[in-house]
């Protein structure tokens, strides 16, 4: 006969169940429903009657089938917990969230455990899945996420044109000089600016010459590989760098993108600003001691253009 205080610590443990706020199931090897705490009542929608001996499958069709059997069986097997975190996998089953902070997701985050629980006779008999909201935990690590790649964009970003800042496309020039030092691979740099920029600002108004630079600058990303980096060196000066490519790839890049900005048009307000690029090239198909080494080179190359009467590409040589 069972005593009185195990009847007691038996009504307890199952009040315990019944009020803390995860989710409890208990289910058989065969995956049917035992114990259904209030938790998964409000969280699911079902009664506990209406869980009782249901397929766990059957009551969450979401889950994958194949990965929680493979869990449940180690779980079993070894005798040993099994856990599972929400950056893993967001979710086990799918419970809406209702949780008013964290609103804009429709779905309940959740870190899961999966304890063996053994019989008298000492044989794992059952399986006891923990359900923990941690929807809050997870929308508070998702928004710093996107709050830090967004500084970092902010960071690396020149803000009129939405293009590499100097500090960025430079470093990214330096690692590809320190490549290319390594493994003897090929990389070239196209310097350019807008010709008699000043006379457009003095025309029509700074504005009008923002307005000038931003288009330059959806013409550049447009001509872009996804390997190519693009950044403002300064005031009306893009640099471009093309890793993977020798000078003869850089001029043909740097003709292109002449003509589709002497094509341009730009409107603002009344006005149609017509406008040309003069543009350097150089490459890393000569010794250069440094990344800065190859600046050099293409904006020699390119002040070369402009000598030579503007709207054309030149090719530093040696």
């Amino acid at each position: 006969m069972v005593e009185p205080m195990e009847l007691n610590e038996f009504h307890w443990l199952l009040a315990i169940v019944q009020s803390i706020d995860v989710g409890v199931v208990v289910f058989d090897r065969e995956y049917r429903v035992e114990v259904w705490n209030t938790f998964m009542e409000n969280r699911s929608g079902r009664m506990p009657s209406e869980a009782h001996h249901r397929s766990f499958f059957e009551l969450f069709p979401e889950v994958d089938k194949l990965w929680f059997r493979n869990k449940v069986e180690n779980v079993a097997t070894l005798g040993t917990p099994s856990f599972t975190i929400w950056e893993q996998r967001p979710y086990l089953v799918r419970f809406k969230n209702y949780q008013p902070i964290t609103g804009l997701e429709d779905f309940m985050y959740q870190n899961t455990t999966l304890l063996p629980l053994k019989g008298i006779n000492g044989d794992i008999e059952h399986i006891c899945l923990i359900i923990y909201d941690v929807t809050d935990v997870a929308i508070n690590r998702k928004r710093l996420q996107k709050a830090n790649t967004e500084l970092q964009w902010l960071s690396n970003t020149d803000r009129l044109t939405g293009l590499y800042n100097r500090g960025y496309w430079e470093e990214r020039l330096r690692q590809e000089h320190v490549r290319h030092r390594r493994y003897d691979s090929q990389a070239a740099l196209v310097m350019f600016d807008i010709d008699h920029f000043k006379r457009i600002n003095d025309t029509y108004g700074h504005q009008a010459g923002d307005s000038v630079i931003r288009k330059v600058a959806e013409v550049v990303k447009e001509s872009l590989r996804e390997v190519d980096v693009a950044g403002r060196y300064g005031g009306e000066e893009f640099a471009v760098l093309l890793p993977d490519t020798d000078r003869q790839g850089g001029q043909i890049f740097a003709e292109r993108l002449r003509a589709a900005i002497e094509a341009l048009t730009v409107r603002y307000q009344e006005h149609e600003i017509r406008f040309t690029v003069s543009l350097g090239v150089a490459d890393l198909g000569e010794p250069t001691e440094s990344h800065a080494q190859l600046i050099e080179w293409a904006d020699e190359a390119l002040y070369h253009s402009k000598a030579s009467g503007r709207n054309r590409v030149t090719v530093h040589e040696p």
